[in-house]
């Protein structure tokens, strides 16, 4: 197991001085670039009993009991904590972030377990790894508790959190942490890659997922692209028909749309200074749109799905929410024709 290759000159930075690690690493950076890969194969490479080096890289061996325990997810030395109904990679937070419906944040139970974790004498008499992801999802208690870890560490023990939204976290908590950022890899390194794992259309699922090659990946899904052409051909014809009955086709997956709403408007506030980033293919109706509609409620209904997003998670909120977001970007959809 190995991190993508855009982090690998983080990886290399890291093991320039191995011994140097410190008790709590949190790696953060956007959604879909790779963080809870990166964190698994730290964790797997430090718990290997044969790990390779050649040059700057060193990898976990893959063949050795401790890398088969990894591979099984029945490593004694290793544990992770998440949410339940977390997915691949960063998935516990939906589209651009935002907490998907019916999952919950990590509770001070979950920490708790790792009390009793850390409690144990390593299997193999050497680290114990920990991570946590989203780190960012734990409550007030949850974090707390961990804190009170990561203020005594035991020896030999790396707890990772891997953050989408670090400012999230408890100011203490980041104090205590060592911090490495992921990038959103090259454009060309990005595509080069997305092209060998989703060949049919790579560069606009790119754009839409802005550029995060794994975010890209998920979205290459034709069940859900296909739900997204429909969302998005509504937008761009702005009939107030089509638009109310969006809401309820929509409320299974009232995330999804919130997630390609904020694009399309993104898009419309940014087409009037420079090309669309999520949407190219729509750039003359995105152009008129812009032209037209109201600068100032653009920026207000932007707000309102920053602000309201959260409340996605909350079964009876979804369709009302959407629903009224898409009667507000009716009217100001339709100044523009």
């Amino acid at each position: 197991m190995t991190p993508h290759p855009w982090n690998l000159p983080a990886w290399r930075a890291l093991w320039k001085e191995p011994e140097r690690l410190p008790h709590a690493l949190l790696v953060h950076g956007p959604r879909g670039i790779g963080k809870l890969a990166f964190a698994r194969a730290l964790a797997m490479t430090l718990l290997c009993q044969a790990p390779r080096r050649a040059g700057p890289d060193v990898t976990a061996c893959g063949t050795c009991p401790s890398c088969h325990w990894f591979n099984q997810g029945s490593h004694p030395d290793f544990k992770l904590i998440e949410p339940a109904e977390a997915g691949e990679d960063e998935a516990v937070a939906g589209e651009q972030g935002t907490p998907r419906k019916g999952a919950r944040p990590i509770g001070i139970a979950d920490i708790r377990t790792l009390g009793e974790f850390l409690a144990l004498a390593a299997h193999q008499g050497g680290w114990r790894v920990v991570v946590v992801h989203p780190a960012e999802t734990m409550n007030a208690a949850a974090a707390n508790a961990l804190l009170k870890t990561l203020e005594e560490p035991p020896a030999r023990v790396l707890i990772i959190l891997v953050a989408h939204q670090p400012r999230r976290l408890l100011a203490t908590v980041l104090s205590r942490c060592r911090k490495l950022a992921l990038p959103v890899p090259d454009w060309a390194q990005a595509l080069d890659w997305l092209r060998q794992e989703a060949p049919d259309a790579p560069e606009a699922l790119l754009r839409e997922a802005g550029g995060a090659p794994l975010l890209a990946l998920e979205f290459a899904d034709s069940e859900r692209r296909q739900r997204r052409d429909r969302f998005i051909a509504a937008l761009a014809a702005g009939d107030a028909g089509t638009l109310s009955s969006l809401a309820q086709e929509y409320q299974a997956r009232p995330e999804e749309a919130w997630g390609w709403l904020s694009r399309w408007l993104h898009d419309l506030m940014r087409v009037v200074h420079g090309a669309p980033r999520y949407f190219p293919e729509h750039a003359s109706t995105l152009e008129r749109l812009a032209r037209c509609a109201d600068a100032g409620a653009l920026l207000a209904l932007d707000e309102a799905l920053r602000r309201d997003g959260r409340w996605l998670r909350h079964p009876l909120n979804g369709q009302f929410l959407l629903e009224s977001w898409l009667l507000r970007y009716g009217d100001v959809a339709r100044s523009g024709y």
